[in-house]
């Protein structure tokens, strides 16, 4: 297996990389750094805990599709082909042959899968077949593997937390995490939401069922760097200063 491995500046200086926490950034380079010469890695969970992150960063990973997971906990690296080229004299094959069988490669180089219906691994160890079996089992946290995390993670107000995953998983039948975790990054950097404090931030059940991930941003207010005096204490009597200046 070839020793050195490359990351792709125009992965890695994305705006969808950079969003993400340094955290998950820091798993992916892990992951990549020990990933087969294929890109698949066989122990991420292994090296999520080794490096002290966390299962909300490989979630991340999977929902912003820099990995691919697979039924049996390997995960792939979806740019590895962008990210590597390994010469043939150096190159050993997966033995993730299974696996390979369900990818192709886009015209952009990276990996997908043929199937979208095909059966993944859930970050919680349970499978989209098995979830299917078992709608009435709250335990099976779904959530997790839709975005709820990261979308908690970057919410400021953390209050309601059972009644915001209710609402996320009602909202993701008319929007997609992806849109409502970068209107929830956006919107924490608005006017109103930075205001005394965030006093005036929704609860984040309050602003799931109302949608608001389609309000529009308001910009946040400049104030000025210097007071300005009030305009009568630059007025002058003109007729005093001629008299004063008789004198």
């Amino acid at each position: 297996m070839a020793e050195r491995r490359m990351f792709a500046k125009t992965i890695i200086d994305s705006d969808a990389f950079l969003d993400m926490p340094v955290t998950a950034r820091l798993l992916y380079y892990d992951l990549a750094m020990r990933a087969d010469d294929d890109g698949f890695v066989n122990s991420p969970k292994k090296i999520m805990r080794m490096i002290g992150a966390s299962p909300d960063d490989l979630s991340i990973l999977i929902l912003r599709k820099f990995i691919i997971p697979f039924d049996n906990g390997v995960v792939v690296i979806k740019h590895w082909r962008i990210h590597n080229y390994i010469r043939k004299d150096t190159y050993n094959a997966t033995t993730y042959t299974n696996e390979m069988k369900m990818l192709e490669i886009d015209e952009n180089k990276a990996y997908r899968l043929k199937d979208d219906d095909t059966r993944l691994r859930l970050v919680d160890g349970t499978s989209t077949q098995d979830n299917k079996g078992n709608k009435d089992n709250k335990d099976n946290n779904i959530s997790t593997s839709s975005g709820f995390d990261e979308f908690w993670s970057e919410y400021p107000r953390k209050v309601g937390k059972k009644d915001a995953r209710k609402a996320f998983d009602k909202a993701l039948n008319s929007t997609e995490a992806e849109t409502m975790i970068r209107a929830v990054i956006a919107q924490k950097k608005s006017g109103q939401w930075l205001r005394e404090n965030g006093r005036y931030i929704p609860n984040p059940a309050t602003w799931l069922n109302q949608g608001r991930w389609d309000d529009e941003i308001q910009p946040v207010e400049s104030k000025p760097k210097y007071k300005t005096a009030p305009s009568e204490e630059h007025s002058y009597d003109m007729d005093e200063l001629r008299r004063r200046a008789k004198e």
